[in-house]
């Protein structure tokens, strides 16, 4: 058979650039490490990865930079196996990191020698420790303090070494999916470990550093950890005077205020060499932003705070999503003692803020200023702020959380997807959704992450040109039936993925039944008996004793059923005095639910409707007769979810439905039925 090409063999390993790729197999470090088989199997590793042509170019780079003699790199890409996959696969998904490799040679240790998970397996605590003794700081250390030279350089070098490690066990693990949320994890990890290499490094440029106890909280992502590869790392500060700490260094004893003042000074020069050893001017790259805007008052209010002050200001002033961003805050760096009193103050605040007037429909018009503001030339590409985007699964899950959590202790989770599961085991969204849900989140957070590794930047934009979108989707392992349109495969389920997050949004985000419950104090939600007592005679009902009976019945046990049951009944027992008889209502509901209620539709469909469990309830406490009909035919219950199919017909078609009905012999019982239940419902 006839050898094939050059320009045959780099057209089948998927180059795009021949000329360029040809120029550079001639180089001859390539004739080093081609191997016997002429750099065959070199060319077929080459051909799996995102982008063959960044990664052979990357290649070049780097054996330029290291003289062409750099031992560890021609053995690594002479010998097929996973650490050249792990070295490949870095080179042609990220330009950054290969401009990395380029920059420090010796660095390739830190992408081919990790083991199975590498970095993904180590606990927050080991990579901390990394990154203090990059700077010569103790991590042991109550309060760590810097001991090398150019230490900031030295933090920002280490940080990106353990990078090349997280996204070489990113990039090749065989289901990037399943991975992702411990890619995520180990990211904030990172982040926090850098804040506290920070802060190791600030208290060597604040002698008096031992006056304060500062600790620094993760919001957003960071606390959720959650993060991206590149992100703002969203930080709140608080301080305290250092124990011991009782004269103005005269040894005179000092007023109380003064000290705290002194505190927050220096917290505050802290703080602020903290973000300059991560984002100053420096000879390494900054590393992001640290971004200390969620405070209290936000960029007008001070760096720094007290406890109290935090406290003192979320009880009086603060807005409805600074509970929404509150329920990430997690002790990242610095003082853990007084990180963890922070979260212990204030996290009741966050459980009980569901109270405040408008709460829910302020956050829901929140969601909809945020994606107004998303620019018209953006729209279709946004990944995060628009329309089956990020935020919308955030949102939901964390409103979600809000309105049920003060109940519900076991759905209080920082992150995403954990809160989504708890949502789904307590009954608060169907199993379905929710892992549609988790599986649509997971996969715009991989597109994030493999968008912003290719150049390392902060976007959430979809590009739009074919090679772009074509080394995006091979990063991800989208796998098309043609091999050739694998940028079609991935705009296929990105669109799927919109849709379905845009549909599960509007569902869950504005039920009617989160501003219901939102309004009711936390005893009449928790349908305790004395409170719902008193509650059920204020609402008309005139025997609450068995309607409290009936409550019991419906809510007692650890069923799926009674967890569900207590969500809707807190708000249907008002809903049931939209009739003239809510203690009928109740009584029907009960026996309603009772046959039915174990079956896989009606407590769903109660629970997610938009209207469907008030129409219900208005039907139930209005009329006996439908009532009972209802119980006869429980699938007729489903016309309640759409307002439409309760319009009154118009008399042709009535006609004809009579006439279709009486053909096959089925009688008028259920028109009539319906015809009911659209009168109970608009009387």
């Amino acid at each position: 058979m006839r050898a094939a090409s050059p320009q045959t063999r780099l057209i089948r390993s998927g180059f795009r650039e021949l000329e360029r790729a040809a120029a550079i197999l001639a180089e001859p470090w390539f004739g080093v490490v081609a191997g016997d088989d002429g750099g065959d199997r070199l060319l077929a590793d080459l051909a799996r990865t995102a982008d063959p042509d960044l990664a052979l170019l990357t290649l070049s780079r780097v054996q330029q930079a290291a003289g062409g003699s750099h031992e560890r790199w021609q053995q690594v890409l002479r010998t097929p196996g996973e650490p050249r996959e792990r070295l490949l696969a870095v080179l042609g998904a990220s330009a950054a990191l290969g401009d990395t490799l380029a920059a420090h040679p010796d660095d390739l240790a830190f992408v081919v020698d990790e083991v199975g998970q590498g970095i993904l397996a180590e606990s927050a605590d080991d990579v901390r420790a990394t990154l203090l003794r990059s700077v010569g700081a103790d991590p042991q250390d109550a309060a760590p303090v810097a001991g090398v030279p150019d230490a900031a350089d030295a933090m920002r070098r280490c940080y990106r070494q353990q990078l090349l490690r997280v996204a070489a066990t990113d990039l090749t693990r065989p289901d990037p999916l399943s991975t992702l949320p411990g890619v995520a994890a180990t990211l904030a990890d990172l982040a926090a470990a850098a804040l506290e290499a920070a802060l190791a490094i600030a208290r060597t440029e604040v002698p008096d550093h031992h006056l304060v106890r500062l600790a620094v909280l993760g919001m957003g992502k960071t606390g959720g950890r959650e993060l991206n590869y590149i992100s703002d790392v969203d930080v709140v500060y608080v301080a305290e005077v250092a124990d011991g700490v009782a004269d103005a260094g005269d040894g005179d004893a000092a007023d109380p205020a003064d000290l705290e003042e002194r505190a927050l000074r220096v917290g505050a020069r802290l703080a602020t060499g903290l973000a300059r050893a991560c984002s100053g001017t420096s000879l390494e790259p900054a590393l992001w932003e640290v971004d200390a805007a969620l405070r209290p008052e936000g960029k007008q209010g001070p760096l720094v705070r007290t406890l109290a002050s935090h406290l003192a200001y979320y009880e009086r002033w603060a807005k409805t999503w600074e509970f929404q961003a509150l329920l990430k805050a997690r002790p990242v760096a610095g003082d853990r003692a007084l990180g963890a009193a922070y979260v212990d103050a204030l996290g009741p605040l966050v459980w009980t803020a569901v109270q405040r007037e408008n709460f829910v429909e302020d956050a829901q018009a929140m969601r909809r200023r945020v994606e107004a503001h998303v620019p018209r030339k953006e729209v279709d590409r946004q990944l995060k702020l628009g329309a089956g985007g990020l935020r919308d699964v955030e949102f939901t899950v964390q409103l979600l959380q809000l309105v049920h959590g003060r109940l519900a202790p076991d759905i209080r989770r920082r992150n995403t997807l954990d809160g989504l599961a708890a949502l789904a085991q307590e009954g608060f969204v169907g199993r379905a959704d929710a892992a549609r849900l988790a599986v649509c989140y997971r996969f715009l957070r991989l597109m994030e992450h493999r968008i912003q590794l290719y150049r390392m930047r902060r976007t959430h934009l979809v590009p739009t040109q074919d090679r772009d979108l074509d080394r995006l989707g091979r990063s991800m392992r989208i796998v098309a039936e043609d091999e050739a349109d694998v940028t079609t495969e991935l705009l296929v389920r990105w669109r799927h993925t919109r849709r379905d997050v845009r549909r599960l949004h509007e569902e869950l985000f504005y039920r009617p039944l989160l501003p219901a419950t939102a309004q009711l104090s936390a005893e009449d939600a928790a349908l305790a008996p004395e409170a719902a007592g008193a509650r059920l005679a204020a609402l008309g009902y005139r025997a609450p004793e068995a309607a409290l009976r009936h409550i019991a019945a419906l809510t007692e046990g650890v069923s799926r059923r009674a967890s569900i049951q207590r969500q809707l009944l807190p708000v249907m027992l008002g809903w049931f005095t939209g009739g003239p008889d809510p203690d009928a209502g109740l009584l029907a509901f009960r026996a309603l639910s009772e046959d039915i209620g174990s079956s896989h539709w009606y407590l769903k469909l109660l629970r997610d409707s938009g209207v469907a469990a008030q129409n219900l309830a208005r039907v139930l406490s209005s009329s006996e007769y439908v009532a009972a009909g209802l119980r006869r035919s429980p699938e007729s219950v489903t016309w309640l979810a759409e307002d439409g199919d309760l319009a009154p017909a118009h008399p042709r078609r009535w006609r004809r439905s009579w006439r279709v009905r009486c053909a096959v012999g089925r009688g008028m019982r259920r028109p009539r039925r319906r015809a009911c239940a659209s009168c109970a419902v608009g009387s």
